[in-house]
């Protein structure tokens, strides 16, 4: 079963997963000095926040594929839309190894769909783990649009 992504970038990392602990009644699934993330079942959504991008608000949407063949009917229908689409094999992001697939919807939102293969100890694999030009670990996407402010 499909889960819905959303990934926003924050300021204070602390003061967001209390924030978001409280609203969701849980604590984080995952956490890091960077990053955390709320695996919730009601509503069925793969919540994170990070700290690494200077650009604050909503870094991109997704869906989260159970298994391969999932995310393969999932790219069957990101296909039919003819938009480009950005294919990432094995991608090292918030401390997960995936297989992606990204578009970019007409307003200019980033938009991931992934099966996660395995946990790994780092945030992405660069050299410092920050990219301050994009947001999280996407790719920039043809006809994304540039936000000043507000997401």
């Amino acid at each position: 079963m499909k889960r819905l992504h959303i990934h926003l970038a924050v300021e204070n990392l602390e003061q967001n997963i209390n924030f978001y602990s409280t609203m969701f009644g849980c604590q984080p699934t995952v956490q890091h000095d960077d990053y955390a993330k709320w695996m919730l079942d009601d509503p069925r959504i793969n919540f994170a926040i990070s700290n690494r991008s200077k650009k604050l608000g909503l870094d991109h949407l997704g869906i989260q594929a159970d298994d391969e063949s999932e995310l393969q009917a999932i790219k069957q229908q990101l296909d039919a839309t003819q938009v480009p689409i950005e294919a990432q094999e094995g991608a090292a992001c918030c401390y997960a190894r995936s297989d992606k697939y990204w578009v970019t919807d007409p307003q200019g939102i980033a938009w991931e769909s992934f099966h996660s293969l395995n946990e790994i100890p780092t945030f992405n694999e660069s050299k410092d783990g920050v990219d301050e030009e994009s947001n999280a670990c996407r790719p920039a996407l043809e006809g994304e649009k540039k936000v000043s402010c507000c997401g």
